[in-house]
């Protein structure tokens, strides 16, 4: 699965919290974008902190990332996430109280959301994602 074989403004919703994880991809669908769901693998480590490839973050055209960056693993992830990802892809990160001051250096460049974001939120950031996509498709 890559960008080229998901549609364009195709969302991963990287979070932990799997109520939210279902507002979210729901509200996506409902409003025309594919949505891909991360918890985390169910055993073993993350793909990425493997060494090895992660097809869901290779087919995302934007990532909304909600793990505690309290958690030396996760602040991994994100940190992959960033060496990885065309800088062009929008990222948002969602952080707790605190969080964006303690992590600012591993959150610069990144989208924060200090609260659990909203299904304005959601659209406000699927639209950045489509606008995306059409400025890398008007430069190929």
């Amino acid at each position: 699965m890559t960008r080229k074989e998901l549609p364009e403004g195709t969302v991963l919703l990287d979070v932990t919290d799997t109520s939210y994880a279902s507002f979210a991809k729901e509200f996506l669908e409902r409003t025309g974008h594919q949505a891909l769901v991360c918890h985390g693998p169910s055993e073993g480590l993350c793909p990425l902190l493997a060494g090895a490839g992660c097809e869901k973050i290779d087919a995302a055209h934007g990532v909304v990332f909600q793990f505690d960056l309290d958690r030396p693993e996760h602040r991994t992830i994100l940190a992959r996430y960033k060496k990885i990802l065309d800088p062009e892809i929008p990222v948002r990160v969602v952080v707790e109280h605190g969080q964006d001051k303690t992590y600012a250096e591993l959150l610069a460049d990144t989208d924060v959301w200090a609260r659990e974001p909203t299904a304005g939120d959601l659209d406000a950031f699927a639209a950045q994602v489509e606008a995306a996509d059409e400025s890398r498709d008007a430069r190929s």
